[in-house]
């Protein structure tokens, strides 16, 4: 059998060899890395709160009569304006034309003192007629003017009178209960029905009182409900009075695209500063274990442009958002897995997957 020539099987042997060594790093595990960063630590709080009504009334009336018309039942949907609910005005309306007819009589009064009094003037006081005349008729239509604003005062105020017979919504909202009915005699301060405001909705949460000078512009609240999370806008800090509370209110404007109605119960993340900082990673680079242990994977850079990855234990602080605090095991600028550590073992060799490859 003729041999193969000494540099041909070298030159072959080195291109197996390559190509044994391409596909062994085309085997080998593709993660994604991360280093290990020094930043502000924040700390998380659950809070349980309740969803409130900016605005809840109770209307009344102004007037005593008897309930004429209904225009509502509980749970109807209004708009600000919309009449609710009127009352007899049967006799408001004759006073309300009585009214009308004595301004209009008091009009008459006063251009004719007017007439009287210019005639007077084109005669010529002193000549013609007594000066004491024309000042008498000067009186007469000062007199005529206070009487016509008298009249006029009390029409405004039967006209007034007759409008509080019609109850109107404030607002737009739900009626959430209705106290009276047709026949039904009513007098001032009866409540007949309450409105809610269903569109502007506040959350009131209570927050353990240590957290009070935490709270700053910079602080985040996310309330969760429907599946989803949103950021709420932080409105106010009430007070409680209690001193036995230990806590106060946090008041937030209710976010858009969540279903929420007035009296509904709601739970939040509030996330605040701890005025402190430390190295943090993501929450997917922690490994936990069931007795306890709490490891990351560090990767080192091999001479192959891949990387071997060794376990390193850790202790953790506190967590916030998708970052958990490293108290201990870390000294900062590590690269760790954040991805693809489900399988590795200490001193296997990975490479960085594609940027955007899950």
């Amino acid at each position: 059998m003729r041999q193969l020539r000494p540099g041909f099987s070298m030159s072959a042997l080195v291109l197996i060899l390559c190509l044994a060594g391409h596909a062994a790093a085309q085997d080998r595990p593709r993660v994604h890395l991360e280093a290990v960063e020094e930043a502000d630590i924040l700390q998380e709080i659950s809070l349980n709160g309740t969803v409130n009504a900016l605005r809840t009334s109770r209307l009344s009336t102004a007037v005593p009569g008897l309930v004429d018309s209904v225009n509502v039942e509980t749970g109807s949907r209004v708009s600000r304006g919309d009449l609710l609910i009127e009352l007899d005005d049967e006799q408001v309306d004759y006073e309300l034309a009585a009214a009308r007819a004595a301004t209009d009589e008091g009009k008459a009064r006063l251009a004719e003192a007017r007439r009287l009094l210019q005639e007077a003037r084109s005669v010529g006081a002193g000549r013609n007629i007594a000066a004491t005349e024309v000042s008498a008729r000067e009186s007469e239509v000062t007199s005529a003017r206070a009487a016509l604003a008298r009249l006029d005062a009390e029409q405004q105020r039967v006209a007034a009178d007759l409008r509080r017979h019609r109850i109107v919504a404030p607002f737009d909202g739900v009626v959430s209960q209705r106290f009276s009915d047709l026949g039904e005699w009513v007098t001032p301060g009866d409540e007949l029905l309450q409105l809610v405001d269903t569109n502007n909705l506040r959350l009131d949460f209570q927050v353990p009182q240590d957290y009070f000078s935490r709270i700053t512009d910079s602080a985040e609240l996310r309330v969760h409900a429907d599946g989803r999370s949103l950021i709420a806008h932080i409105e106010a800090l009430v007070p409680v009075n209690d001193p036995q509370a230990r806590t106060f209110i946090l008041r937030a404007t209710a976010p858009d695209g969540l279903t929420l109605l007035p009296g509904m119960a709601v739970t939040a993340t509030l996330r605040v500063a701890s005025g402190e900082r430390g190295l943090t990673v993501a929450r997917d680079a922690i490994n936990r274990y069931p007795e306890g242990r709490v490891t990351v994977w560090i990767a080192e850079a091999s001479g192959d442009g891949g990387y071997i990855v060794t376990e390193k234990r850790v202790e953790t602080g506190s967590g916030f958002g998708d970052r958990v605090e490293i108290t201990g095991g870390l000294a900062g600028g590590e690269r760790v897995v954040v991805r693809g550590n489900e399988s590795l073992s200490d001193g296997m060799e990975v490479q960085l997957a594609e940027r955007g490859a899950n």
